[in-house]
């Protein structure tokens, strides 16, 4: 029914900047918490950063804390992640996810929808 579908990614030097987005396809959703987490080949997805479904808070993985800005555009039903200060160890598969009610889970069993990810590369 939905699909998330993420833009922005791209290759970039260590110490730029990057803003991802997130738009539903299907229909608009509402009352859903937005996340974004991110996967390296042969590692495991992991949690980088979250919005509750109210848009009341946020939660960031510490190592993109005060680098990293999740916020939301209601009337665009769009989420974004604004990344600053790359790292090349931010080099990874992005995934916008959304959850019904969602508070700002890091767990990604726990979401509804997913899209299927965008490269971020950071080089040296």
């Amino acid at each position: 029914q939905v699909q998330l579908v993420e833009s922005g990614g791209g290759l970039v030097q260590a110490g730029g900047s990057l803003r991802l987005s997130c738009t539903p396809s299907g229909r608009t959703l509402r009352n859903y918490g937005r996340a974004w987490f991110r996967q390296a080949p042969g590692e495991e997805r992991e949690f980088v950063a979250a919005i509750s479904w109210n848009g009341d808070y946020t939660y960031y993985e510490d190592s993109v804390k005060g680098r990293f800005t999740i916020s939301r555009d209601s009337a665009k039903n769009e989420v974004y992640l604004l990344m600053n200060s790359l790292k090349p160890e931010d080099t990874a598969v992005y995934y916008c996810a959304a959850q019904l009610l969602g508070l700002g889970s890091r767990t990604s069993s726990e979401y509804n929808y997913w899209g299927r990810g965008t490269q971020v590369t950071v080089s040296s």
